[in-house]
């Protein structure tokens, strides 16, 4: 039998939210394909080699892709990060490299796949909150800018006091936006401005790697590390599983 991640505890309160969604039917098998989509999901195997202890392999791959197109791993996640402390919020990009076969598809642009420096790529903008939790996520392509979707993120989120991001976040809408939401920004100027940094919170940007600390912990996962999904909203179910796996402790003893 393959090593399971879901405690009975864990289950109990997945399976809760997944048919208090009213998008799926009761059915006792749910539990066996959940694990089988997070096997899959440390391992980054092809969905025909799941063992056979989660069921068929098509039929969990049905139903999976069944839920990522009623939002279900989303709606997990919405309700999990319910419980935020967004007094802090830090955002930040991470490219992900999406695998050949996966990056075979007619409209790339459509799918979030773009070219970046190592290729195919798909680019994963996150906020997390003053403990490092995850808020709210986006895909693009791995060329896009991360300044691109710094107003999106923040807007996305829940009001804090402060934002705190890297200096590829150098944006004056963008500090304008957060002076609008009554909130101080932490984000060092570039190299090339006239103003300098002496106006920085040092202290507070010291914590900036609570993001980076995030990424880290969903990029053990295999299916999240690389990208091997042709669809962007298959990723995006699987990313946010990974989010939603991060927020499980707070919820359960």
């Amino acid at each position: 039998m393959p090593r399971l991640m879901l405690t009975d505890d864990s289950w109990k309160l997945l399976s809760r939210i997944m048919y208090l969604t009213g998008r799926i039917y009761k059915k006792p098998e749910h539990r066996m394909t959940l694990e089988g989509i997070l096997y899959r999901m440390r391992t980054g195997i092809p969905w025909r080699d799941l063992p056979c202890d989660f069921g068929d392999w098509s039929a969990v791959f049905r139903r999976f892709n069944l839920w990522s197109k009623k939002g279900v791993m989303a709606e997990i996640f919405k309700f999990l990060s319910r419980l935020n402390d967004a007094q802090w919020l830090f955002i930040d990009g991470s490219i992900v490299k999406a695998q050949q076969d996966g990056a075979n598809v007619k409209a790339p642009n459509k799918q979030a796949i773009g070219k970046s420096r190592g290729g195919n790529s798909t680019k994963i903008h996150l906020a997390v909150d003053s403990g490092g939790l995850p808020l709210h996520f986006e895909l693009s392509g791995g060329q896009a800018h991360d300044v691109s979707y710094g107003e999106s993120l923040v807007t996305s989120s829940p009001k804090g006091e402060v934002v705190v991001a890297d200096k590829g976040y150098d944006s004056q809408a963008l500090r304008d936006l957060i002076k609008r939401r009554n909130a101080q920004h932490v984000r060092p100027r570039k190299g090339n401005s006239k103003r300098g940094n002496d106006d920085i919170d040092w202290c507070m940007y010291r914590y900036r790697h609570l993001v980076e600390n995030a990424f880290l912990k969903i990029k053990k996962y295999r299916a999240i590390a690389t990208r091997y999904d042709k669809l962007a909203r298959n990723y995006q179910s699987f990313v946010a599983l990974a989010f939603s796996l991060m927020w499980l402790p707070m919820w359960v003893d």
